[in-house]
């Protein structure tokens, strides 16, 4: 038991809660909790997925240690640190007009039917849709549907239409489904990703994780 103790005060056990709504196939996130399992093997991972507003209320009453989503840091009661970007994939039927080519143009897209998730992130890539394509007076055909990124990425796969997605989503395979980056005449487009925790959570489990954040994307320093 004092063994024990003296592992969790040095954060190498004990519990770690991360929540996050984006994909584990691939990705920042992936590689950062198999990399932190593997340097802190006695601490037990529980991972949480929910909408953003859910992921910051669980912060702020303790159920979750850290908070993982999508877009830049913004200011909120708590700490948050800057991490990696990710590109945004075009989701394509295999066979689409331009599934033969290695990356797609967001000009190559403006006729194109994209279906979204209503769930995080979908509405906020589809955004990044709109500052891209939508012109005065014409705006890209978009169809929401109250469903998981999965299910979104099957109704590509049946030829419903297109979609986007972030490097994170691309791991698993789904029949009829190709992915391509998608591009502007500035290069791939990105989309940035930020943690939140609270300043008083004194969990030993976490500061080791943050420290290993901060090792693995040291771009931007921890702030409140």
């Amino acid at each position: 038991m004092a063994a024990t103790a003296k592992d969790m005060g040095r954060g190498e056990a004990g519990r770690l809660t991360v929540g996050f709504y984006t994909s584990l196939s691939a990705g920042n996130l992936r590689a950062s909790l198999i990399e932190y399992a593997s340097r802190f093997p006695k601490v037990e991972i529980q991972t949480y997925e929910g909408a953003r507003a859910c992921l910051f209320a669980g912060v702020d009453a303790g159920r979750l240690d850290v908070a993982i989503v999508t877009g830049d840091p913004i200011s909120r009661e708590g700490k948050v640190m800057g991490l990696w970007s990710e590109r945004i994939m075009v989701a394509l039927p295999e066979g689409h007009r331009l599934a033969g080519n290695n990356i797609v143009y967001w000009t190559d897209l403006k006729d194109e039917t994209f279906l979204f998730s209503q769930r995080d992130p979908g509405p906020e890539i589809q955004e990044v849709l709109l500052a891209k394509l939508a012109v005065p007076g014409e705006r890209p055909k978009v169809i929401s549907h109250d469903v998981s990124r999965e299910n979104i990425k099957s109704l590509v796969g049946a030829g419903f239409g297109v979609s986007l997605m972030c490097d994170a989503c691309i791991g698993a395979s789904y029949t009829g489904v190709v992915y391509r980056e998608a591009r502007d005449g500035n290069g791939p487009s990105r989309i940035n990703y930020a943690a939140y925790w609270q300043s008083q959570n004194d969990n030993p489990a976490l500061a080791g994780f943050i420290n290993l954040l901060q090792e693995r994307y040291p771009s931007l320093p921890a702030g409140d």
